[in-house]
This record gives C-alpha cells, sequence and structure tokens, in this order.
C-alpha cells in the first residue's frame, strides 16, 4: 500500500488530503490480454486490450481490418463456460462480458440480415453477407427447394471457380466444394448443370449478388434459430428476421408475428413471452427455454432485432424491462443505427471501393488444424440428417462430420431413399421430366436443428433431457424392496411412517411448486393480487404521513410548509374537521349504547 500526503490550500487554511491506491490494482489496469477474433472465411486476426476496453473496440478493429463502412449490419458473439451463446455489447467493458479467462475467442457473424439486399452500398459488404450465406447453408439454416439449393450451389460455384472449362474441370468437379452439410449426387448433377449452361459468364461479384437475391426469397433467410417448447411440450424453433417474430414446428412455420404487431417481449425465469395480436386479436404466446441463460439471451436478441427492424429513428427506441412490480428484473436497450438509418448512410457513401480479397472456399474448408481448433475452441455442430446414399444405413457418431460453426445450424433436408436408388443408375430423359414435375425438397423431414454441444442441445432427445425430472415413483421404487424381511409389526410401523412422509413430500412439493411459479395461476388474479398488493403498500405509507400531519405537532421544516398550504388548509377545514366530527359522534353513540346495555 502505497499512501503519500498531499497538502491543499483552502479559504486560507491548509489541510491535508490523503491519496491512497495499490500498486496491484494499477498492474491490473494496465494488464493487456489477448483476444482472437475468427472471420467469416475462418481466417483470424488477433489485437491486445485492457480491462476497460469496451465491446465496441473490437468491431472497429474488425472493420479497419476489412476497411468496412456498412458496419451496422455485423457483431461479434462469443460463447460462454456455460455453452450459452452472446453478442458482444458494445457499450460494456469485453472483460466484464466474458465469463471465461484469457485469451479470448470470438467470432465475427452478420447479426442483422439486410431487408433490402439492393441497398448495400459497397461490394465489400455484399461479399461478408455472402460468406455468412454460404455459411448458412453449409450448417443447414438455410431451408430450401430442390431447384432453389442447385441454383444457389451453381452461384457459389461461379463465385468460387468461375466459368465452367472441360479441360480443367473433371465430371464430378462439383463434389469437390463442400456446399451443403450433404449433398447428393442428384444435385451436384443439377449444380453442374446449372453452372455450365445458365450462370455462364458471371463475375464473383454478380454471382455473389444473385446469391444474396435467392437466399432474401427464402422463409429462412436470417433465422437463427432458438430451441425451445411450446405450452404443449412440442419442440419449436424460434427466430426473429426483417419480417418480424418467426415459429418453426416441423418443417413449416406455424407463426409469423410482424414487428408492427409485435408489443411486448419479456421473459421470466425459463419462460419467454410474445405479446402482440394475431388475426386482429391480442395473443400472447409462452415458450420455454432449457436454462434461464438461454431464455435472457432469446429476449435480448428479440428486443434488438424488433428495434433495428420497426423504428424509423434510432431516437425512437426505449429501454425495455423485463421486470415484475416488486422484483428487479432485467433492463436491457439496444444501442445502434436502426435499418433505415444504414440505408442512408450507405447511400452517402462517396469514397473509392475498397479492394476486395476473395478466399477460396475449398481451401478454407480443408484446413485440418484449424478444423481442430474450431471443434476445440468453438461450436462443434452434428449434423442429424445422413445423405441421401447413405440413408440405408444406421447412423452412428463415427461416421458424423463436425463442421465448424458457432451457430445453431438447421438440417438441410434429403430426398427419400427410394428416389436416390433411382438416381443410382444413369440419368436419363425421363428421370429428368420427373425432377421437373416433382416438388422435390432438399428435405422432406422434421425441422430440427443439428444437435449442438455449444450452447444447448438442440435435438429431441437431448432438450427431453433437459425440460424432464425424474419421477417420485421411480425414486421411491428401491425403498420398498428393503423392508421385505423385516417382521410384520416393524414393517406396519414403517409403512405408516412412510406414508406420512409421502404426505409431507406432497405438501413440501406442493410449496415449492407454488413457490417457484411452477403452478398455473390465472393471470386476471395474479393480476389482481399485485394491484391489491400496491394498493395496501401505498396505503401503508400514506396513512401514517396524512395522520402526522393532521393530528400531531410535530414542527419540521417540511411538514410547516405544507401544513401553510392553501390546499391542506381547505381539506383540513372542508373534509377532515367533518368527517373526524362525524367519526367522533359515531364513536360516541355506540359506547353509549354499549355502557346502557
Amino acid at each position: 500500500m502505497f499512501s503519500p500526503c498531499e497538502c491543499v490550500r483552502r479559504g486560507g487554511r491548509r489541510t491535508m488530503k490523503m491519496i491512497r491506491f495499490r500498486s496491484s490494482s494499477i498492474r491490473s489496469l494496465s494488464q493487456e490480454m489477448k483476444c482472437t477474433i475468427r472471420l467469416l472465411d475462418d481466417s483470424e486476426i488477433s489485437c491486445h486490450i485492457q480491462r476497460e476496453t469496451k465491446g465496441q473496440f473490437l468491431i472497429d478493429h474488425v472493420c479497419n481490418h476489412y476497411r468496412l463502412l456498412e458496419k451496422d449490419y455485423f457483431g461479434i458473439r462469443y460463447v460462454d463456460p456455460e455453452k450459452q451463446r452472446h453478442w458482444l455489447e458494445p457499450n460494456k467493458a469485453i472483460c466484464k462480458q466474458m465469463k471465461s479467462h484469457p485469451p479470448y475467442t470470438m467470432c465475427f457473424r452478420v447479426k442483422f440480415y439486410p431487408h433490402e439486399p439492393l441497398k448495400i452500398k459497397e461490394e465489400l459488404t455484399r461479399y461478408l453477407m455472402y460468406l455468412q450465406i454460404k455459411r448458412d447453408i453449409f450448417h443447414g439454416r438455410l431451408l430450401c427447394s430442390f431447384s432453389d439449393a442447385a441454383y444457389l450451389g451453381a452461384c457459389i460455384v461461379q463465385a468460387e471457380l468461375g466459368d465452367y472449362d472441360s479441360d480443367e474441370q473433371l465430371d464430378n468437379y462439383v463434389g469437390e466444394f463442400k456446399i451443403f452439410p450433404k449433398q447428393s449426387q442428384k444435385l451436384e448433377r443439377k449444380i453442374a448443370e446449372i453452372h455450365k449452361n445458365e450462370i455462364r459468364g458471371q463475375s464473383p461479384a454478380v454471382a455473389e449478388f444473385n446469391l444474396l437475391l435467392k437466399a432474401h426469397s427464402l422463409e429462412t433467410y436470417g433465422v437463427d434459430p432458438h430451441p425451445c417448447k411450446d405450452s404443449t411440450g412440442t419442440t419449436t424453433f424460434l427466430g426473429f428476421t426483417a419480417a418480424g417474430f418467426v415459429v418453426f414446428q416441423g418443417n413449416k412455420r406455424i407463426h409469423l408475428l410482424k414487428w408492427s404487431d409485435v408489443y411486448k417481449l419479456k421473459f421470466e425465469g425459463k419462460t419467454f413471452y410474445v405479446i402482440g395480436t394475431q388475426k386482429e386479436k391480442k395473443a400472447m404466446l409462452s415458450f420455454h427455454t432449457s436454462t434461464p441463460a438461454a431464455c435472457k439471451h432469446l429476449w435480448k436478441c428479440g428486443v434488438e432485432n424488433q428495434a433495428f427492424y420497426k423504428y424509423a429513428k434510432s431516437s425512437q427506441i426505449k429501454t425495455m424491462s423485463s421486470s415484475k412490480i416488486f422484483f428487479k428484473g432485467s433492463r436491457f436497450r439496444y444501442n445502434g443505427k436502426v435499418a433505415k438509418e444504414v440505408v442512408e448512410a450507405s447511400s452517402k457513401i462517396q469514397r473509392d471501393p475498397p479492394e476486395v480479397h476473395r478466399t477460396n472456399m475449398m481451401q478454407s474448408r480443408s484446413s485440418h488444424s484449424l478444423n481442430k481448433q474450431l471443434i476445440i475452441n468453438m461450436e462443434p455442430l452434428q449434423p442429424l440428417l445422413p445423405s441421401p446414399d447413405d440413408q440405408e444405413e444406421v447412423p452412428s457418431d463415427e461416421g458424423i462430420q463436425l463442421p465448424k460453426e458457432d451457430d445453431v445450424s438447421i438440417p438441410v433436408l434429403s430426398n427419400s431413399p427410394a428416389k436416390e436408388r433411382e438416381d443410382s443408375s444413369d440419368p436419363s430423359i425421363e428421370e429428368e421430366e420427373k425432377i421437373k414435375e416433382e416438388p422435390l425438397t432438399i428435405s422432406e423431414l422434421v425441422y430440427n436443428p443439428s444437435s449442438s454441444l455449444l450452447p444447448t442441445p438442440v435435438n429431441d432427445e437431448e432438450i427431453d433431457l433437459l425440460f424432464q425430472t425424474p419421477s417420485r415413483a421411480e425414486n421411491e421404487k428401491e425403498d420398498t424392496d428393503s423392508f421385505e424381511e423385516l417382521e410384520a409389526d416393524e414393517n406396519a410401523f414403517l409403512v405408516a411412517e412412510e406414508e406420512e412422509l409421502k404426505e409431507a413430500w406432497k405438501a413440501l412439493r406442493w410449496s415449492y411448486d407454488f413457490l417457484m411459479g411452477n403452478m398455473k395461476v390465472n393471470a386476471v388474479v395474479k393480476s389482481f393480487s399485485r394491484l391489491l398488493l400496491v394498493g395496501l403498500g401505498i396505503l401503508l405509507v400514506v396513512f401514517p404521513l396524512l395522520l402526522v400531519l393532521l393530528e400531531s405537532d410535530v414542527d419540521i421544516s417540511f411538514l410547516h410548509e405544507i401544513r401553510q398550504t392553501p390546499e391542506f388548509q381547505q381539506f383540513h377545514a372542508e373534509y377532515y374537521c367533518p368527517l373526524r366530527q362525524w367519526v367522533a359522534c359515531k364513536i360516541n353513540f355506540v359506547s353509549h349504547l354499549l355502557g346502557s346495555s
């Protein structure tokens, strides 16, 4: 401890001012920590930060690396030790957000997908969007039909490879590109056909832009699926897009609430609520997550997306709260530009376009050491669906490929095994006509993101394990067998005692469920009880204060000033005094009757 003294002259007097600080605190403030940021092409950049460095520094660092101006679409994502994902908040210190120890590893990703790709000004921004969409396709988050998948794949091949050259490309050249989690030979042939004939001559920038336009027209464009269970216990996946709040069940979108129809988003514990209007009627949708941290992350994502896409100006954004009346809840506000402001700022960019350094897709996917590092540090994903060629085989963990990505993914849909067996033979004219006539999709199975080791398991079995609790009957089975060899009187005594314990356990369990909010109480009763408690609280505060003002002789300055106001004097003379006299008369009358009887 170092404690120097400093003399300060104040008003002609000399006073002594003590300055105390710890040398260890200074060392902790100046200590630098390494932070590694993984970019969209799987390359990495590093920098050193201090304890008080805010998240905006890292965002600016990446944008300066790219020379990116349209940076409001992007963000930095990280995973905490509890395997929960988070978006780095720009206005908070990085060390206060990170729960792990340095060095830190994060990912640069698209946070808000542009509602109108045509209004993206610079080619560099479109290229980064293309890389994100390519990741979404590779990890199965973008559901589409067979024809759309073939077109998207052809755009990627054209952007990565250029025009088809029969002297350089082999017959199965599309198979060298890992575009989808599992891609069939039929899909590869269709991709090659479009690449050779329909999009020939397109530059990489044009092919990337066409991919953005096609992806923008799909339902799952920009959907980052959050696994939940609805009120019936069915597994659902929630997402936020430029159009609004979406809910998927199976492979169908069952809800779409436009942002203008969403009134409020809130959460309590593990339950997430969406309050809005559906078909001109007020509705409240509730969903249950596996952990409170996942529910809070879902709520914050919803608040940010609603603010970004709904409002016309960032000054209209308000601080959102998910608190109750008597309990401190979470408060959060999106700090940044909204979509309209981003488009306006893009239209005002006046500079020479920066050079775009494109990375070959096959090279970025083939680095074994980088893939291994991603699996250890970030969020490896396991596609649930086998390829059409392997659908007859029983899937095993050994044959599952672990893509390197820090996001929850949606499996790409695949054709039926019967159709695939037909495709194992040589293609014919009938087969091509059959492909054109039938509404093929990449998957006819259930819409279900792949299971993830980080942040939360999202396949049905693991979600059921998260939400299920062992039944009391199973826990009590083992207790009854241990008394079989006892005497009859002792056995009867123990059975009676066990019944009492069961009754006590039921009462304890009921009390626990009630306190934890697991019992389903009518919302009207809850609201009325809260209102009653608030009224009683206000009455308990106001009534003693009125008694002090009206009856006591306490002469405190602020009480004296209140008594001297005309309003108080009028209230005292016209209302309080007559009321006091009336109450006194009633009390005297009742006491007289009691005395006479």
